[in-house]
Parts: C-alpha cells; sequence; structure tokens
C-alpha cells in the first residue's frame, strides 16, 4: 500500500508538471513593438534574479534573454514552431519533454555549441510555438514535425537528443526516416508513451488505471481542468512537483520554475495539456528501438520518479546494450527525469566524447545557379 500510495502522489506529479504549457516569449522572426520587448526584458530579468546554481553542477547556463534573441520562428503546416539555432559544426537537435521548451535545455545549449551547430525547438503546443484550437496531439504528429524540420530547416544529417516524451519523439522519427535525416540519436530517460496510459505492463499503472480514466474524464470537464490547471500553476505548488522530478534539488531554481509556468497564460496552453494527457500513449519505443540501427546513446537518471529504471521501460533500456550492438548506455546516480538540467556536468561527460566519435555525415550537395 505504502508503495501504491507513492506511485498516486508520482501519477499526480507527472499530471502537473505536464500542465504549464511552456516557456519564454522567445523572438519571432519580425522583431516585436518597442512595449512587448521591454516587458519581454522585464520579465526575463525577474525569471533569472532568484535562486542559486547547482553546487553539484558548475556549468554555465544560457540566461533566458539570451535564449530569447537567438530564437526565430519556422511555418509548419501553417502553425509557428520558435525554435533556436546556435553554434558551427555538425548539426544537433534538442528536443524538450512534456511541459518543457527550448529553454529546458539552458546549461546545454553553449557548451554543446562550442563543437555543434545547436538547433533546439518547441515541439507545437509547447513554449512559444503554436498552440492551435482544437488540435489532436500525438507523438507522431511531433515526429512527423522533427522530421520536416530537419528537411526544410536543417537541409544535414542530424543527431537527435531528446528528453522524456521528447525522446519517444526522436524514437518515432528516427524509426520512420527513410530520407538519411537522422544520423544519431541520444535518448535522456525516454517515456515509455504520451501518457501513464502506456505502461500497461507495469502493476503500478494496472492498480491505477481506473483513476487514470477517472482523471481523462475530469480533465474533459472545462471548468474542472481549468481548475485544475489554475492550482499547478502557482508557483510554489510547481516548485513541489520539480523538486520531485529532480534529484538534485540545487538545480530547481527560480528560472526553472519561470521556464515551467510562464507559457502556461498563453491562448490554447489548458486545451494543450488536456488534449496530450487524456490523448493516445503513441507507440512504444520497446517495439520501435529494434528498427534504429544508427547510433544510440541513453543516458539515465536512476531516480527518475516517471520512467523508473525498475519499470518495463526502464528494464528495457538498461538492457538494451546486450541486445543491439549500436547502443551504448549510462546510468547517472542521484539524477532524476531531466538529467540535462539536473546533473549537465555527467551528461556532458559521457555525451560529448561520443558526439566527436561519431563518423562524419556526407554534407549536402550545393546548387550552382
Amino acid at each position: 500500500m505504502a508503495a501504491l500510495a507513492h506511485h498516486h502522489r508520482v501519477l499526480l506529479s507527472f499530471t502537473s508538471f505536464a500542465t504549464p504549457r511552456t516557456h519564454l516569449p522567445c523572438a519571432s522572426s519580425s522583431p516585436p513593438p518597442t512595449h512587448a520587448r521591454l516587458r519581454g526584458a522585464r520579465v526575463l530579468r525577474h525569471a533569472s534574479g532568484g535562486g542559486g546554481s547547482s553546487s553539484a553542477a558548475p556549468v554555465s547556463s544560457s540566461s533566458l534573454e539570451e535564449l530569447s534573441r537567438s530564437c526565430t520562428t519556422w511555418s509548419w503546416r501553417g502553425m509557428r514552431v520558435n525554435y533556436l539555432v546556435r553554434g558551427e559544426g555538425p548539426p544537433v537537435l534538442l528536443v524538450h519533454g512534456f511541459g518543457a521548451s527550448v529553454a529546458h535545455w539552458r546549461r546545454n545549449i553553449g557548451v554543446l555549441s562550442e563543437s555543434n551547430t545547436v538547433y533546439a525547438i518547441d515541439l507545437l503546443g509547447f513554449g512559444a510555438s503554436d498552440k492551435p484550437a482544437g488540435f489532436s496531439y500525438t507523438m507522431e504528429t511531433w515526429a512527423e514535425l522533427i522530421l520536416e524540420f530537419l528537411d526544410e530547416v536543417v537541409k544535414r544529417p542530424t543527431v537527435l537528443v531528446g528528453n522524456s516524451v521528447g525522446s519517444l519523439a526522436c524514437v518515432i522519427a528516427a524509426s520512420d526516416s527513410t530520407r538519411d535525416l537522422v544520423r544519431g540519436l541520444v535518448l535522456l530517460n525516454c517515456s515509455g508513451g504520451m501518457n501513464n496510459k502506456a505502461i500497461v505492463d507495469d502493476w503500478r499503472i494496472k492498480l491505477l488505471l481506473p483513476l487514470l480514466w477517472l482523471i481523462d474524464f475530469l480533465l474533459k470537464q472545462k471548468s474542472i481542468a481549468s481548475a485544475l490547471f489554475g492550482r499547478v500553476k502557482e508557483r510554489h505548488n510547481l516548485k513541489n512537483i520539480l523538486m520531485s522530478v529532480y534529484g538534485n534539488k540545487d538545480a530547481v531554481d527560480d528560472e526553472l520554475v519561470e521556464i515551467i509556468r510562464g507559457p502556461a497564460d498563453t491562448e490554447g496552453a489548458l486545451d494543450a495539456f488536456v488534449s496530450t494527457v487524456t490523448g493516445p500513449p503513441g507507440p512504444s519505443p520497446i517495439a520501435l528501438m529494434p528498427r534504429i540501427k544508427i547510433p544510440v546513446l541513453v543516458l539515465w537518471g536512476d531516480e527518475d520518479p516517471f520512467t523508473p529504471i525498475d519499470g518495463p521501460v526502464g528494464k528495457y533500456f538498461s538492457g538494451l546494450p546486450s541486445e543491439l550492438p549500436n547502443v551504448r548506455l549510462y546510468m547517472l546516480e542521484g539524477v532524476g527525469h531531466c538529467p540535462h538540467d539536473d546533473r549537465p556536468d555527467l551528461v556532458h561527460e559521457k555525451l560529448l566524447p561520443w558526439l566527436a566519435s561519431l563518423p562524419s555525415a556526407a554534407e549536402p550537395e550545393v546548387a550552382v545557379a
């Protein structure tokens, strides 16, 4: 019963963590009015003002204002998608997890851009990307977005780096890619689905399935969903949720809270949250990984309450290197669900040499006018 109570708390935290739609309003390709820029600058300075940096992870991080200035937009099927590009070298695309955005890579972009062209994207429904009314969010849609972004924007074979549901979107994209768009895959605590309904093999989820169905029903009631959304957006509630997700508590600073909380008041955020939590879980990474032949690096925080290492997905990935020769796995001790922000030093220690070891990709042909 104690284990069930703990998992129930984790489930509610997971639902809550997904709530805030995402991060800061990044600059679009056309500059905003002066009053909007000034207002945005005040918000960014406020967000950067509190909370100390982690003593366990002395990694320089990009300020929210820096990240905002580096962002632009790409039009995908008539919808605006926010993204950042920085640095030179082989391209890497960073794909955030549930409830996060470009800014969640604040501790990684600077380091990675020293030797790579770093792209980071806000998936549709998150961050500063559009949240279209009535849109049904699915894992497959996000994977299609990633592949078309590589094809239209990056235009070179790219290493995909994803966290949580971002990892799963990258797995789907890599398994579906028939155009040599993906040359490597990095998974940071890959989720088993868009929501907990995917993990039906976990006895803890089986016990909670009636509760999951009830949550789905309640969230489809606009007034109830709006009330829940409002409670979770409160800073102290959100900080408590993040503290339960991170192993390194020092990394949960005021800036992180603002990164997750900031866009929750934007139009379409509530609908995106409800659609994601109540929608189909999508393909399982367990079914997709055997199709992937490119190099894969798996980094897993061993204190993850959402995708625990002793759960079905965690157990599968922990045994994968013995089954697939293209997969390398490292367990990160004392790290939670978001290793790249929780302990970026440990992630960079494994990621940078792995990226450097990849065979160089052929450069695309340049058309002659």
